[in-house]
């Protein structure tokens, strides 16, 4: 598995149409009239690491690699300097195992679970706080022109969410372009499809942002810091946690983000206001 940073120009976007990823489902509305709309697919996926059973998570079933490389990178199972001999992934047993050449055994780890507040009920193994301060993330600045220019563009872009709902997307972005985009039906889930792209691909994490539809929990700065990405933006709002950690770690997080307007809880250092903010012409008080 590649670790040497290369320049990454192309984009992974959802793919709302790809068969399998939703269902048709009919009902009745409000009226009591017929409808039929598309609902989004959940399926299990058990992750192994070489020969022992890690996870089971329910997943939309797309990037199934990805996921498993980067849940076991983000739960500390999988290092920077392993060496990735091969990814199986077996779409009718529903299993994909991840072989390193390091010999590997968790069974400790595995004892101690933290059930986190991140959708479809997240896990995190072992001690969450564990190596956090350890982590040291560079100070790259952040210009709110690109904020502006991403939410822009990723709230057009197609995705599974506007055609179903009941999703949460996380997109990796270099400067005002989007790069990566996943979705899942947790949030943790399609941040660790992050990770594990980045891990594959060997992409440097020191001038990416994050923009998650997500909150802001613990679970997602703490991710975003052991992925060395030092900024995290959200649409969605914030946990007292989230935000201390965030300051504790040096990590930009940038919340409440709706047109050109947004909250940051950390990191205002770092920001630079070069985009005029237009404000919207208020209407004739009652």
């Amino acid at each position: 598995m590649s670790t040497t940073p290369k320049i990454v120009s192309t984009l992974i976007a959802p793919e709302p149409e790809k068969a399998g990823l939703t269902r048709r489902v009919t009902g009745r509305d409000h009226h009591g009239e017929e409808v039929e709309i598309a609902v989004v697919e959940e399926r299990p996926l058990t992750i192994y690491l070489n020969s022992q059973e890690i996870v089971t998570a329910m997943t939309i079933g797309d990037y199934p690699e990805y996921l498993a490389l980067g849940f076991l990178r983000n739960q500390g199972m999988l290092q920077r300097e392993d060496v990735v001999t091969k990814v199986d992934y077996d779409d009718d047993l529903e299993v994909v195992v991840v072989r390193t050449e390091r010999k590997t055994d968790y069974e400790e780890k595995l004892r101690k679970k933290t059930r986190t507040s991140g959708c479809a009920v997240g896990t995190v193994f072992g001690d969450m706080m564990e190596g956090l301060d350890q982590i040291r993330l560079p100070e790259t600045p952040v210009k709110t022109s690109w904020l502006y220019a991403l939410a822009e563009t990723i709230n057009r872009m197609p995705s599974l969410y506007l055609a179903a709902g009941a999703i949460h997307g996380t997109v990796l972005c270099h400067e005002d372009k989007p790069l990566v985009y996943m979705e899942d039906v947790g949030r943790h889930n399609a941040v660790d499809k992050i990770a594990g792209w980045m891990f594959a691909e060997g992409a440097d994490p020191a001038d990416k942002i994050m923009y998650t539809t997500g909150r802001l929990t613990s679970e997602m700065v703490i991710k975003c810091a052991q992925m060395g990405i030092p900024t995290l933006v959200s649409r969605s709002g914030f946990t007292a946690w989230g935000v201390e950690i965030a300051n504790t770690l040096g990590l930009t997080l940038i919340g409440r983000m709706r047109g050109q307007r947004f909250v940051c809880l950390s990191g205002e250092n770092r920001l630079i206001r070069d985009a005029e903010v237009r404000e919207k012409p208020k209407g004739p008080k009652a």
